[in-house]
């Protein structure tokens, strides 16, 4: 069984990252779990995102060399592979030669006050780490959000050399727009509370969109996706089961895509 790794007091040098190359944050009590298997697809699995996987594969590949990299908040409509894409990535780069190590730390939204607590433990180790937290957003009165500014850019300490942070959202500025409409109507000096709650998202080097596909983008998915597990379904009746499949859901995207593919793997006897 895995053991946590207890971060409290120790200086970044004294503990070992050898367990795993992926941990959860445990912010209350300071500990990095390690995740021996990540939930996960391949990268080649992931279609209809290809401009924005190409952009951050090649920021994370830079990273990885010990090169100039940008914090990157992957933003936009549900289920169409944004944390799925962050953790391929990271798997795809391991798998290959020429960089050094990178390790994946996944933290929660409700941990992000412990994040600089974080960032000095693992700032002296010999590797280079990803920070991930997912579906990331803050709602009204929350202020941990100023935390997470200060760790990005513009603090004392900072962010260190060996650490990025990437975030998913559904909301390109984080917070609900009726939030900083009320501060608009509310605030004595209107543009100013309202860029200190957007300016955020202005921390991520890289803005990088997801929408909502098009039928003839989610049919490509599903006959990739098809494709990649072997099906011996025919094209036409695919692409019956899959607008149907859509219309029953009132979506398309890349998870009701990979949804409907492990239902027809089932009828087959695969697993997908």
């Amino acid at each position: 069984m895995a053991r946590a790794l207890d971060l409290r007091n120790q200086p970044p040098a004294s503990f070992q990252l050898d367990e795993a190359d992926a941990y959860h944050w445990q912010g209350e009590a300071g500990t990095l779990l390690p995740v021996p298997r990540v939930s996960r697809v391949p990268l080649a699995m992931l279609r209809g995102i290809d401009q924005v996987r190409d952009i951050l594969l090649r920021n994370t590949e830079q990273f990885a060399r010990g090169h100039g990299a940008n914090n990157a908040l992957l933003w936009g409509a549900r289920g169409m592979g944004k944390s799925s894409l962050v953790k391929a990535i990271h798997a795809d780069i391991e798998s290959r030669t020429g960089f050094e190590r990178l390790i994946l730390i996944e933290i929660a939204r409700e941990d992000l006050e412990t994040l600089p607590q974080l960032m000095r433990a693992i700032s002296g180790q010999p590797a280079r780490f990803i920070v991930f937290c997912d579906d990331l957003s803050f709602d009204s009165g929350e202020t941990s959000y100023k935390s997470l500014k200060t760790i990005l850019d513009g603090g004392l300490e900072g962010r260190p050399d060996n650490v990025l942070f990437y975030a998913t959202s559904n909301r390109r500025h984080l917070m609900p727009r009726d939030m900083i409409e009320n501060e608009r109507s509310t605030a004595i000096n209107p543009s100013e509370a309202v860029e200190e709650k957007v300016s955020l998202s202005d921390r991520f080097g890289l803005w990088l969109g997801f929408h909502n596909s098009d039928q003839d983008n989610y049919l490509a998915m599903v006959s990739g996706y098809a494709q990649y597990y072997g099906l011996a379904v025919d094209a036409e009746t695919l692409r019956a089961r899959a607008i149907e499949w859509a219309a029953t859901r009132g979506a398309r995207s890349g998870r009701v895509a990979i949804q409907l593919v492990r239902t027809l793997a089932g009828e087959e006897g695969k697993t997908a």
